[in-house]
């Protein structure tokens, strides 16, 4: 049986998504035909939108940037001392 991919997994063109993450530890999902953008890195291998928002889903647990998580960190360890 050949594999069903629904249409709503793909972009209008019927391309595939990668993944990327930045320097933050932000993700966004981009076309992958599209070259990535400066600043973002593929993280993933191109797949259809709904794997990629369970990848995303499964990896970005804290929405917090990463600087804010270090800031916020730094302040509580101050806080302690």
């Amino acid at each position: 049986m050949p594999e069903v991919i629904r249409i709503d997994d793909l972009t209008i063109n019927g391309e595939l998504f990668i993944v990327l993450t930045n320097s933050e530890e932000q993700f966004s999902l981009w076309p992958a035909a599209r070259i990535v953008p400066a600043g973002w890195v593929a993280v993933a291998s191109p797949r259809s939108k709904a794997e990629c928002l369970k990848y995303v889903d499964e990896q970005w647990v804290d929405m917090r940037p990463k600087s804010l998580r270090e800031r916020m960190t730094a302040t509580t360890v101050s806080c302690i001392d």
